[in-house]
């Protein structure tokens, strides 16, 4: 029986979406703009990346001609040469474009409902949540309360933080809020406990996830923030092409923050580990676990984390080159019928105004030895996606989104 291996380059938008122009990011375009950064030479950076951007085996699976289709343009560095492999764009229909909505859509179920967010003022949050929530997590008040980057709020903020015991509080134009602190004067078992308080306080304004947001460093030039983020979601509204894989008995093996994302419903083994060179190691350790019929699941966020929000051009380039150049290994211990896809959950144009996600069409890859070398064109839905692993794993087909395999 053929496994599946999804993998989610978080925040690799190529463009196109239609309906950008109401989340303010017409013209938005992740690979595009990064593409034609690296072309003219604004890319370069000394001992990260130089030249143009150079992605030899996505190229091949179909990255340029899925970017031509999505966004008009094929970019710079990359070809229409599409020599293996199923490729296809794919839109979203889900209402944020957020983590957890593109994430959902693409394991078949999309949002159709408005997540809560909150007000662009200072302070962002209503008194009364921030009462609620120092009174039951036990706190000497709170810090920040407001938008804010999570590096330059911890850099802000940090100090004071350790000297007062307060967490750092903040949100952006997602439907998040965030805690900050640090993990050795405040503690990550702390920092998880306030966690849990928080989201049984923001499920009635239906926020889709509260985030911890550790860091380690004692003044604002060394703070680091560490590898143990932990994402406090909501429950999925619908099964997901989880719950359908571990309903059949098969193993799902979630890499990274997937399980987090899906608030752990549908997951059989979770499997952690910090950095994308990380999670590739761990994507192929558990290909080496996966037995018949399973699914393995990763997401690699430092392309959104470390490289989109931060607005870091040459970082994100690098990343997919390191990325593209480990592909050959996963490829190598593929089974005659897995299948591998690669796509994206929404985009982060490290070019666009601002530090959001940014409303985009995504890449859709397929590689299998048992797939003929085609077009799947253009997807309605990222449901598509999961309706293809659950057609290619012979699972129950879901309401949303159809196969194109």
């Amino acid at each position: 029986m053929p496994r599946a291996i999804l993998c989610v380059l978080d925040s690799f938008g190529i463009g196109g979406a239609p309906d950008a122009v109401d989340f303010g990011d017409e013209g938005a375009n992740t690979l595009g703009h990064i593409a034609e950064k690296c072309a003219a030479g604004e890319a370069d950076k000394e001992g990260v990346r130089q030249g143009p951007l150079f992605l030899p085996n996505m190229d091949m699976l179909g990255l340029g001609l899925a970017a031509k289709a999505a966004a008009g343009t094929v970019p710079p560095g990359l070809s229409e040469d599409h020599k293996a492999g199923v490729w296809a764009h794919a839109k979203e229909v889900s209402k944020g474009k957020d983590t957890p909505s593109g994430h959902w859509e693409i394991a078949g179920v999309p949002v159709s409902f408005d997540w809560g967010y909150f007000p662009e003022t200072e302070p962002c949050f209503a008194p009364d949540l921030i009462e609620k929530f120092i009174e039951e997590a036990k706190l000497p008040g709170i810090l920040g309360n407001k938008h804010a980057s999570g590096t330059t709020i911890i850099a802000e903020l940090g100090e004071e933080h350790i000297k007062t015991g307060k967490p750092i509080c903040y949100t952006s134009a997602d439907s998040v809020f965030q805690i900050a602190a640090h993990e050795q004067h405040f503690g990550l078992d702390r920092l998880y406990e306030i966690c849990e308080i928080a989201r049984k306080l923001l499920d009635p304004l239906n926020i889709g996830r509260v985030i911890a947001r550790p860091f380690n460093g004692e003044n604002a030039d060394d703070f680091q923030r560490t590898g143990n983020r932990r994402d406090f979601s909501v429950l999925p509204p619908e099964p997901t092409l989880l719950d359908r894989a571990k309903e059949a008995g098969r193993k799902v093996l979630a890499v990274g923050k997937i399980s987090d994302i899906y608030a752990a419903q549908g997951v059989t083994h979770k499997i952690k580990a910090s950095g994308n060179m990380a999670l590739f190691d761990a994507t192929l350790d558990a290909m080496d676990m996966a037995e018949d019929g399973d699914l393995i699941f990763t997401n690699f966020v430092d392309f959104d984390m470390e490289y989109g929000h931060r607005r870091d051009v040459p970082g994100y380039a690098a990343a997919l080159e390191k990325f593209d150049r480990r592909l050959p290994e996963l490829v190598a211990k593929m089974r005659q019928d897995d299948v591998l896809i690669l796509t994206a959950d929404h985009g982060c144009d490290p070019t666009w105004k601002g530090t959001d996600h940014t409303r985009e069409q995504v890449p859709v890859l397929c590689f299998s030895p048992n797939l003929h070398k085609a077009s799947a064109g253009g997807r309605e839905t990222f449901a598509d996606i999961g309706e293809s692993v659950a057609s290619w794993l012979k699972l129950p087909a879901g309401p949303y989104g159809k196969s194109f395999l």
